[in-house]
C-alpha cells in the first residue's frame, strides 16, 4: 500500500477550505492547504508534488488558470491531476479548464460524496 495520499488544496475561500480539509482528512488523505494564488506558486516551486491538486479558478493573486499554466508547465508536476473548483458554471469555463490541462472540474458547491468520487478516480489508480 502507498504512503497516505496528499492533496494540495488551493482555495481562497476560508470556509470551504476547512470543509474540504475536514472531508478530505476524515477520507485519511494529507491536505496541504494554499489560500491564494501566490501561495499556491509559492508551494509549486519550493515544494515535494502532491498526489493531485484541488485547484479554484477565482483566486487572489495569480488565478487557477495562471496556476494549472504553471503546474503542466514544471518539470515533473505536468501528470499530477488538477481537479479544478468554480463557482462559474458555463461551458466556456468548463472547456477552458479542460483546455488548459485540468482533469476534470468541479462546479461549486459541490456535493461532497460526488467530489470524494471524482478524488478517488485519480488516487486509487496503481502508480
Amino acid at each position: 500500500m502507498n504512503a497516505t495520499p496528499t492533496i494540495l488544496v488551493v482555495e481562497d475561500d476560508v470556509h470551504i477550505a476547512q470543509v474540504l480539509t475536514f472531508m478530505l482528512e476524515r477520507q485519511g488523505y494529507r491536505v496541504i492547504y494554499a489560500g491564494d494564488g501566490r501561495a499556491a506558486v509559492q508551494h509549486i516551486v519550493s515544494s515535494p508534488l502532491p498526489d493531485l491538486i484541488l485547484l479554484d479558478v477565482m483566486l487572489p493573486f495569480v488565478d487557477g488558470f495562471e496556476v494549472l499554466g504553471l503546474i503542466r508547465a514544471r518539470e515533473g508536476w505536468e501528470s499530477v491531476p488538477v481537479l479544478m473548483l468554480t463557482a462559474k458554471n458555463g461551458e466556456q469555463d468548463t472547456v477552458r479548464a479542460l483546455d488548459a490541462g485540468a482533469n476534470d472540474f468541479i462546479i461549486k458547491p459541490f456535493q461532497p460524496l460526488e467530489l470524494l468520487a471524482r478524488l478517488r478516480r485519480y488516487l486509487d489508480q496503481p502508480a
